[in-house]
């Protein structure tokens, strides 16, 4: 096994090469140890798929803390690659809050995690963009203080809440770049060019989402002629499992046969992805 200091100079490494890695997004130990059995050079978790698991809505501020820490401790356990953490606002509104969130990350053992500026009100779900940047300079001295390369990614959450402003975007990724931030993301870009435009407009790696109703249909390739040097699925294969798992379940209550099953893997086959 590596070490967490192992893990995060090979983390920090992907992110510097020239072709862009994909992240794999488990949501639970037994999907991390399915991805890590795979070709996945790293995983992160996803906030909507421990929601989604949990019964509860995502964004919302349901899913605690401590209960995203211990999820994401228990995929660190279950695979032997770096693991980054989706963090959401950082579990509060100051820079503290932000800072703290990282610290204790880092105790569970991830080489990474992201912190938005999203601030879970529906009237208001944008930080300010003076008060956003002090959060990111917050959580990137809480990043730098630590004894390894902690991967920090500043997300700029914009176009996930309905504002399509490309210019107020690039000028949050680039004041949360000038204020310590390792990796950039802007979930929700919808055209090859938005792309290209935020890529250009940055010096460190850029992190696109893919898998999205709507998204580009681009390629790990043709991503990486963009500019991108991260590619993240969110909650897309935790979505994907659910819809598998609604079509059987209806398929069951509705039609009353069980063809689901002939698609279903053979107890055998997971069973020797988590031995």
């Amino acid at each position: 096994m590596f070490t967490q200091a192992e893990k995060a100079v090979i983390f920090q490494a992907l992110h510097q090469r020239k072709k862009p890695f994909v992240i794999g997004n488990p949501w639970d130990a037994g999907s991390a140890r399915i991805l890590t059995s795979l070709k996945y050079e790293a995983l992160s978790t996803t906030s909507a798929g421990l929601a989604f698991s949990l019964g509860r809505k995502d964004g919302t501020g349901a899913v605690t803390r401590a209960e995203a820490l211990a999820n994401a401790k228990s995929i660190v356990e279950a695979t032997n690659l770096p693991v980054a953490a989706d963090l959401e606002n950082g579990y509060g509104h100051a820079p503290e809050d932000a800072a703290e969130t990282l610290r204790q990350a880092a105790a569970a053992g991830l080489v990474g995690g992201s912190i938005e500026d999203a601030t879970g009100n529906e009237a208001e779900p944008i930080y300010e963009f003076n008060q956003a940047v002090e959060r990111v300079a917050a959580a990137a001295e809480a990043a730098r203080s630590l004894p390894f390369a902690f991967m920090f990614v500043a997300r700029a959450e914009n176009y996930l809440h309905g504002r399509r402003d490309l210019d107020d975007t690039i000028r949050r990724l680039q004041a949360y770049e000038s204020a310590g931030a390792e990796v950039l993301y802007a979930p929700g870009l919808t055209t090859a060019e938005e792309i290209r435009t935020v890529c250009a407009s940055l010096k460190k790696p850029v992190n696109v989402l893919m898998g999205l109703k709507g998204a580009p249909r681009l390629t790990v390739a043709e991503l990486g002629e963009l500019g991108v040097r991260r590619i993240s699925l969110g909650s897309g294969f935790s979505r994907a499992a659910l819809t598998a798992f609604l079509h059987a379940a209806r398929e069951v209550i509705d039609d009353g046969t069980f063809g689901f099953a002939d698609e279903a893997m053979y107890i055998s086959e997971l069973t020797a992805m988590f031995g």
